[in-house]
């Protein structure tokens, strides 16, 4: 038997998620429906009724109707949403989950969903898809889909989206049901490979795929993230829980966007968990060399007489100044000199990016210099190595020699423990 679980308001999105049913039933799945309403009552009958999802959360309905505090209570069940998945996980009742809503059911059903094991088909159809959806993803594999309508009944737009997300989940459900391909927390960094991280944009990817093929040869399973700002925040989350055997950490872009304000940021505490924990860690400074906006139009106007270039229809790059690349050495310095574990920097002196190589429109080797300069300034009586190489970063050599040395790091640390 495949089940899919509807987690929503079923007092402002009943009729919806009526409709959801009959189609997933259609679909050939079971349905489990929970009820996260608070106020109205339920328009159609729930499997799993708001007054257990609350007790889920440790209070009572009643208590969640009474308090002052709508936002509290939206928190609040949540919470229960959450553990009532996990529930449902636990006991083998769950192949995949399917919520509809604007920004309050989005942020419920989300939370729930970010919850279950990655692998887990997870589906949100909501109107905030369109936007930034990085809150309610966060690390985990939730299929976002645009409601295009507001979700607001059932007509001649919201029908096909909601059919097109029904087939789908029943389809991913059905798969899962079959193979139960879920990574369970805890798995991760436990199989027969070490796992390392690398980080990757796609102005590094030749470089960070001779590191990722050479550390595969030498036994390890290696995971990429893409420096999008999501990539980077998973990476340190993932890092700080002790899954990676080490980091490679090539691409460094996003702490560009932070300190310049450019679109792709990652916060600022990228490049701190891995040290934080301990973890051997290999860095470079990939794509260092420039700040990503948004489309042109919507390049801030101190950006508009810079180097500009217009990276996908999406994405706007900028070239970053002397003084930029001065300030960022200095903050990537003080991030490394924090590190407990084993350190290195790797420098690619003849440029950052395939835009920045010899030849290419951001090749700058004085602002380079002043990167590497305030880095060797900044690092200096610290623990961190640094290597200077005589190549760009997208040079394979230079990948396979950050593997290798990320590997004797990782083994000499071993034999040590």
């Amino acid at each position: 038997m495949t089940n899919v679980v509807l987690v929503g308001t079923l007092d402002t999105k009943g009729v919806e998620y009526g409709w959801l049913r009959e189609r997933l039933l259609r679909a050939g799945v079971e349905v489990i429906l929970v009820d996260t309403g608070i106020m109205g009552d339920p328009r159609v009958p729930a499997d799993v009724p708001r007054e257990e999802v609350a007790r889920a959360a440790g209070t009572e309905l009643s208590e969640l109707r009474a308090a002052a505090d709508r936002g509290a209570a939206v928190t609040t069940m949540a919470r229960g949403a959450e553990q009532t998945l996990l529930r449902l996980h636990a006991e083998g009742r769950l192949h995949g989950v399917l919520a509809i809503g604007g920004s309050g059911g989005t942020s419920i059903a989300t939370r729930a969903m970010r919850a279950l094991p990655l692998g887990v088909p997870k589906v949100m159809v909501s109107s905030m898809a369109s936007g930034d959806v990085a809150k309610y993803v966060g690390s985990s594999d939730i299929t976002m889909m645009y409601s295009v309508v507001d979700i607001a009944g059932i007509n001649t737009v919201s029908a096909p989206v909601l059919a097109n997300a029904v087939d789908a989940v029943a389809g991913m459900a059905q798969g899962f049901a079959r193979t139960s391909r879920s990574i369970l927390p805890g798995q991760l960094g436990k199989g027969a490979r070490p796992v390392v991280a690398a980080s990757m944009a796609g102005v590094t990817t030749l470089g960070v795929d001779a590191a990722r093929e050479r550390l595969t040869e030498l036994g390890y399973e290696v995971l990429v993230f893409h420096v999008s700002g999501t990539g980077g925040r998973t990476l340190e989350a993932l890092a700080g829980q002790g899954v990676f055997a080490g980091v490679l950490d090539l691409t460094l872009s996003e702490i560009a966007d932070e300190h310049c304000g450019g679109i792709l940021s990652a916060g600022p505490d990228r490049l701190t968990a891995a040290g934080r924990a301990g973890v051997p860690q290999v860095v470079s400074l990939g794509a260092l060399d420039m700040v990503k906006f948004g489309p042109p139009e919507t390049l801030p106007e101190r950006a508009r007489f810079r180097r500009v270039r217009v990276h996908n229809p999406s994405i706007t790059v900028i070239r970053t100044t002397s003084a930029e690349c001065a300030e960022i050495g200095r903050l990537v310095a003080a991030k490394l000199r924090a590190a407990t574990g084993p350190t290195a920097l790797c420098v690619p002196k003849r440029g950052l990016s395939t835009l920045g190589a010899p030849g290419g429109p951001y090749h700058d080797p004085a602002a380079d210099r002043a990167l590497f300069t305030a880095l060797r300034d900044g690092l200096r009586g610290s623990a961190a190595r640094i290597y200077d190489y005589d190549t760009h970063i997208n040079d394979p050599a230079f990948g396979r020699s950050a593997a290798d040395r990320l590997h004797a790091m990782i083994r000499a640390e071993r034999a040590a423990a």
